[in-house]
């Protein structure tokens, strides 16, 4: 299962298709985006479970619980460092009062690269992405700074996350933009206008983040049964009327998938392939069932007319989502 490959941008990175999410399993309460409590041994376990099962690349970054989500990574791949690759992000730092702002000077980038290898217990990490964007410093220089820690052997690859296409072109100037990184989902169609396309054109991978939506594309969501100071319980499409019409969205994939014997979870993934210039999904798991899944998701191409049938249900659904186009 999960074992279909396809290369990232123009690197020698021959990427599963999904690739392990590490934001939920970094939670804690001490995050502003708590996704609840997680046990940090079943949390090795679900990322042991999900390269057995063929996936091979980790998406994390010291953002993740503050550190905590790199830790488990650490654990998890302690022994088998080359059956992955691990990919971590710089730029996001904590205020000490439960907020963060972004640093992305040259200095910065270098102290959380070196705190990150200490985390993961390694001595390179495969994929550097500068997190967010940062007004106060010119992308040129902190990519410029990516390029010299690929040169020191720190780095692999160098990928931005959340960026412009403006920003995209500028750090283009100062080296190889490997992957790029951006929410993507059934609900969320922005890139569609502007990322992607360009990505496509300058051969740079895309990789989706809130691949599933945070959780309301899966089959097995449940909003009742999310911890009270869970983050997701302030998002819009988590209140009513938009998460009773997201779950019968849901509920209509489901149908449409199970005549092929599959879920809606798997309908969601495997639509982002569909999508010409996609190269990859992150995709959150917390336990090994769920890493499990996510891997088997992987593997699944569907025909023509299932495609057709889920931009229909889109059309239908009436949320305030970015068309295709």
């Amino acid at each position: 299962m999960g074992t279909a490959r396809r290369r990232l941008g123009v690197s020698d990175l021959r990427i599963s298709r999904v690739g392990m999410g590490t934001a939920p399993i970094g939670s804690s309460a001490e995050w502003s985006i708590n996704w609840g409590h997680q046990d940090q041994e079943e949390a090795v376990r679900a990322i042991r479970s999900a390269i057995d099962h063929g996936v091979n690349w980790i998406d994390t970054a010291p953002f993740y619980g503050w550190g905590r989500a790199e830790e488990i990574v650490g654990d998890a791949i302690a022994g088998r460092r080359d059956d992955v690759l691990v990919f971590t992000k710089c730029g996001t730092m904590n205020d000490g009062s439960g907020g963060d702002f972004m640093d992305l000077s040259p200095d910065a980038i270098r102290r959380e690269v070196r705190g990150s290898l200490a985390r993961l217990n390694t001595d390179h990490v495969d994929l550097l992405q500068l997190h967010d964007s940062d007004p106060a410093v010119p992308i040129e220089e902190s990519y410029g700074e990516v390029q010299r820690l690929i040169e020191e052997g720190l780095v692999r690859h160098g990928g931005l996350s959340n960026h412009t296409v403006p920003l995209i072109r500028r750090a283009i100037t100062a080296g190889p933009v490997v992957a790029a990184q951006h929410r993507y989902n059934l609900l969320r169609r922005e890139i569609e206008n502007d990322v992607l396309p360009f990505c496509r054109e300058h051969e740079i991978g895309v990789i989706s983040w809130s691949s599933l939506a945070e959780g309301l594309l899966a089959d097995t969501f449940d909003r009742d049964r999310l911890e009270l100071d869970d983050f997701r319980r302030s998002d819009p499409n988590f209140g009513d009327p938009s998460y009773q019409r997201i779950r019968r969205f849901v509920s209509a994939l489901s149908g449409i998938a199970s005549e092929s014997g599959h879920s809606a979870t798997d309908l969601a993934i495997a639509w982002l392939f569909s999508q010409k210039g996609m190269t990859a999904a992150i995709v959150g798991a917390r336990s090994t069932d769920e890493a499990r899944g996510i891997a088997a998701a992987a593997d699944w191409t569907p025909q023509d007319d299932v495609l057709r049938r889920v931009d229909e249900a889109v059309a239908g659904l009436d949320l305030d989502i970015a068309p295709e186009g």
